[in-house]
């Protein structure tokens, strides 16, 4: 019966990051057989890397589940239990530094920026969600609100920006976007909840959404200080688009990655692993039997996230920059928006994790605010996110004109929004738009045209994650206060004239 439960989920879970990458699968087929031929060895090499990508993520959700989210909900639970704030706050740095530097979309971003050290992107990023994190826990437990440090974090996010070269400024927000991902959002949110629980008022659950929300400025404040004492942003790394004279070639390619995967993988899941261990020492005493459950679910993450990044950096973003930059060099120019558009509408259409928001959205209004609507919103949102991306590469439009304004409307929204809890929602579901496909082949596909457009690759390419995380902010308050006005609330059933209503049914 386990063994039946455990395939149960692991198919669930591959069929959920299957229709993740079949619409990115489907629209390159579509495009490589028609308006832009493809060379037959990146095809072949970019379904391969596809078939990889797709067990990898599957791999990888399911490890999370089975890891990430029981620890932070045991060490959230364990550490409140101490009564120890200095410990508490320590933990709490160390756990957000540690279970973000395993973020697989964050290596990903270290990679495509050659001037800034990998492992110094991905160390400042670490400590600034171990930051923000501790931060958030104080918001916990001293039931600060949301809104107010949103709106003191981000003036100080855009006082910074405007004194921080252009170069900077997409990574920076790009950054942010990245973290809010598959690992660290489970760890995170389950955190938060165990740390929620030893407040016993009745805003106790809703104080403990937001974190992700606010663990995402860390990363943007970091890296414009990082910005400051290197003075310069480099440019990004020069995507190699490969070229096998046969199969056996491409084999060898993918084998000679893999090596290092399985090192910096391992190098990045261990912390996490001592972490937990330690605390199964000193405080948790779980049984063997979750133990091994736990140290199952780590082992998937492993090998998920080893094929995840080999799929992705032999296959998968080579054939992404190789697109962008075949068509906006080319008659393809005039489609790079509209084509853009439909990248986005379908990518988020396929999120696994937007059903989850929806649910959670309808549990949270009680049925006021349909889940569809949601998914709609979010569906047209991230379509927009991206078509203005594209158009920004085209125009040479800096980052900040959409920035600014988006993230001042999201704010004074807060503050109109009906209940303060779906603005924790709205601003936590960013990382539900900037998925892995947001970080991997869209990324590469705008760096490529923006190449080929001879624009500055560090200014105008990066910042697409950012705008894919911004938008659900806007639509999600937006939705919900509409319904408001609207005064939407339960559905009201529709009798027929010739039904009996039971007045008295649970009497």
């Amino acid at each position: 019966m386990k063994l039946h439960v455990s395939s149960t989920m692991l198919k669930e879970k591959l069929t959920e990051s299957l229709t993740s990458v079949l619409p990115i699968l489907v629209i390159v087929t579509v495009i490589s057989f028609s308006v832009l031929p493809v060379p037959t060895d990146l095809m072949l090499s970019f379904l391969v890397a596809a078939l990889m990508v797709i067990i990898g993520i599957g791999l990888f959700s399911l490890g999370a589940d089975a890891s990430m989210s029981p620890i932070g909900s045991h060490i959230g639970t364990a550490m409140t239990k101490t009564r120890s704030l200095p410990f508490i706050l320590i933990m709490s740095f160390v756990l957000g530094f540690a279970v973000t530097v395993a973020e697989p979309d964050l290596m990903v971003l270290a990679d495509t920026v050659s001037q800034i050290d990998s492992v110094v992107l991905i160390c400042s990023v670490g400590a600034g969600v171990g930051l923000f994190l501790t931060i958030s826990i104080i918001r916990i437990l001293a039931a600060i609100r949301l809104r107010t440090l949103l709106i003191v974090c981000y003036a100080v996010v855009f006082a910074l920006a405007c004194l921080t070269e252009d170069n900077f400024l997409g990574v920076a927000f790009d950054s942010g976007g990245v973290t809010t991902g598959p690992m660290t959002v489970p760890f995170i949110l389950a955190l938060g909840i165990g740390v929620a629980n030893i407040r016993n008022d009745a805003n106790a659950e809703a104080d403990s959404f937001g974190l992700v929300a606010l663990c995402s400025i860390g990363p943007v404040l970091m890296v414009l200080l990082l910005g400051f004492l290197l003075g310069s942003g480099g440019t990004a790394e020069t995507t190699t688009v490969p070229a096998f004279a046969d199969t056996a070639q491409m084999g060898r390619e993918y084998l000679r990655e893999i090596p290092g995967e399985l090192k910096q993988m391992a190098l990045s899941l261990l912390p996490i692993a001592a972490i937990f261990g330690m605390f199964q020492v000193l405080f948790l005493r779980l049984s063997r039997r979750h133990v091994i459950k736990i140290l199952v679910g780590i082992v998937y993450t492993y090998v998920g996230l080893v094929l995840f990044l080999t799929g992705v950096n032999v296959g998968f973003s080579p054939l992404g920059y190789y697109m962008g930059q075949s068509l906006a060099g080319g008659i393809g120019r005039a489609v790079l928006v509209p084509l853009s558009m439909v990248f986005g509408w379908f990518i988020i259409s396929a999120e696994p994790a937007v059903r989850v928001l929806e649910q959670q959205v309808e549990e949270v209004s009680a049925g006021a605010i349909p889940g569809r609507l949601i998914g709609r919103s979010l569906s047209v949102a991230v379509s927009c996110a991206m078509g203005l991306s594209m158009l920004r590469i085209v125009y040479g439009i800096p980052i900040l004109y959409f920035l600014v304004p988006g993230y001042a409307a999201a704010l004074v929204m807060a503050w109109l929004v009906p209940d303060p809890i779906y603005t924790a929602i709205a601003f936590d579901s960013g990382g539900v738009a900037s998925g892995p496909m947001t970080a991997t082949f869209m990324l590469q596909f705008m760096i490529g045209a923006a190449s080929a457009l001879g624009r500055d690759v560090m200014a105008d390419a990066f910042g697409v994650v950012a705008m894919v995380a911004m938008v659900p902010l806007i639509a999600i308050q937006a939705v919900g206060i509409a319904c408001a006005r609207r005064g939407a609330g339960e559905p009201v059933p529709v009798y027929g004239d010739d039904e009996i209503i039971e007045l008295f049914a649970d009497a």
